[in-house]
């Protein structure tokens, strides 16, 4: 009995399965993408690259606004070299102070007519001699004949008090002179005061009797 050498079985290809060749090509196109997209990785990561490099061996320097107007300030130049520094010359200058002004001297207070500084400082020394009105009246010269006139207007005016003032106006004395600086020596003094009293009924009003009449009339003279 003769024994056929069995062949093994051919195994065609299904119409699912795509041919060997077909399946060689794919994988040498997916190669090829594959190293392409790594190339343009490597295109893309290189300037970083080269730029982390750079600054790993030199810091950036940082130049401020002063370092740089300090760099240019060294760089300016003459013709000789380096400007030299400046010279000021101060022998032309003058200072001007402000003068002080002139304090205002105080004003003196300036006396009254026939009264004395000294007298206008010190208080009025008033009249404590005693006396008589008619004693007073014989001794400034007045007549006889115009005491009548003269104790009534001398009554109205001080009530023949020497030492009378009028608190308002300073009037003084038994007829009141005003001022009181008018009456030469004392104006407290009944005889100065009479005496003066006297020149000026007879030189305002021409005679007791009319200075009389006149106060008898206003009340004062």
């Amino acid at each position: 009995m003769t024994t056929r050498a069995t062949r093994p079985p051919v195994v065609r290809a299904s119409a699912s399965q795509p041919p060997a060749r077909w399946s060689r090509r794919r994988n040498v196109s997916a190669v090829f993408a594959a190293v392409a997209a790594l190339g343009m990785a490597g295109g893309a990561l290189a300037p970083l690259g080269t730029a982390l490099a750079a600054a790993q061996e030199k810091p950036a320097e940082v130049v401020s606004l002063w370092a740089d107007s300090r760099g240019d300030a060294q760089a300016l130049a003459t013709d000789g070299g380096t400007l030299a520094p400046a010279q000021l010359d101060r022998s032309g200058f003058t200072v001007y102070v402000t003068p002080k002004p002139t304090p205002t001297p105080t004003p003196t207070p300036t006396p009254a007519d026939g009264e004395s500084a000294g007298a206008s400082r010190s208080a009025p020394v008033m009249y404590s001699g005693g006396g008589s009105s008619t004693d007073w009246l014989s001794a400034a010269g007045i007549p006889e004949s115009d005491w009548g006139y003269v104790d009534y207007i001398v009554s109205r005016e001080s009530s023949w008090n020497p030492n009378a003032t009028n608190a308002s106006s300073g009037a003084c004395g038994l007829v009141q002179a005003y001022p009181c600086s008018k009456v030469p020596g004392s104006g407290y003094d009944p005889v100065d005061n009479l005496k003066w009293a006297n020149g000026y009924a007879v030189g305002r009003y021409g005679s007791w009797g009319d200075a009389y009449a006149f106060w008898s009339s206003n009340h004062w003279w």
